[in-house]
């Protein structure tokens, strides 16, 4: 095992390693004291493009978990940064909710359906037959096509829902086009949390409940990766991956002391 970095800055997923099923994990309104008690740079990231950071602020802070906005970094608001990189002040058909046409509105973007520079999906629990056939026809004409976060299910008290992997799976089958994720586990999202904060990769950790994305993401990007058993993937399922965490813990408070 590689010697274990000195960690300056911090980014966490939520779902799995603060949260679950709308309940902290248990270490982790203490492991977000210590962190904004510490100074120490941190982000909350996030592949879900629901929300915006405010509400999720919001909606933390409602079950005990005290996280600025400016704290809180979506896929949307990555994939803000990337268009607005690409193509300052273009145009798009976006399928999504607030969160996805704030971020996109705030780099001046304008939302359209009259010949747009790019057709982007994002998370909706809303996903209307006529918004997806326009999409498709959209981006047969031309439209590029980008996506919040490959995400195939997402979760809910019923169980199971259909996330954006799986509806871009749905538009690519009928276009022949793939298109871009920019959400985890794209390194790119990564990069934009750290320059964000202003961070270095050496001295920065990415904690997880996923292989496939926290740390596979975390690693392309030179961060030290943390895999938590309290979400997704279980302690047998990590050896059936070629890759590895730098770490496992059993959840978020064995990270505390660390802070």
């Amino acid at each position: 095992m590689a010697e274990r970095r000195l960690i300056e800055s911090w980014l966490t997923d939520m779902d799995g390693v603060l949260v679950h099923e709308g309940t902290p994990i248990p270490g982790a309104e203490e492991f977000i004291r210590r962190l904004r008690e510490s100074g120490k740079p941190f982000l909350v990231l996030t592949n879900n493009s629901i929300y915006t950071p405010r509400d999720l602020a919001a909606r933390l802070a409602g079950i005990g978990l005290e996280v600025p906005e400016e704290s809180i970094w979506t896929s949307a608001l990555a994939t803000a940064k990337f268009l607005d990189g690409q193509r300052p002040r273009g145009t798009a058909y976006v399928i999504g909710e607030a969160g996805l046409t704030t971020a996109l509105y705030q780099i001046g973007y304008v939302l359209t359906d009259v010949s747009p520079d790019y057709v982007v999906l994002g998370e909706t629990r809303t996903y209307s037959f006529e918004a997806l056939t326009k999409a498709i026809r959209l981006i047969n004409g031309g439209a590029r096509f980008i996506a919040t976060n490959p995400d195939e299910t997402g979760p809910s008290a019923e169980g199971a829902l259909p996330a954006t992997g799986s509806v871009a799976a749905l538009i690519t089958k009928a276009t022949g086009v793939e298109p871009y994720f920019v959400g985890k586990p794209n390194p790119l999202m990564m990069r934009e949390a750290l320059n964000t904060l202003k961070a270095h990769s050496e001295t920065t950790a990415m904690i997880g409940d996923r292989m496939d994305t926290d740390v596979v993401a975390g690693m392309e990007a030179g961060l030290e990766t943390v895999l938590v058993l309290s979400g997704l993937t279980q302690p047998g399922e990590v050896e059936r991956f070629p890759y590895r965490p730098g770490r496992v813990v059993k959840s978020i408070a064995d990270l505390i002391d660390e802070i």
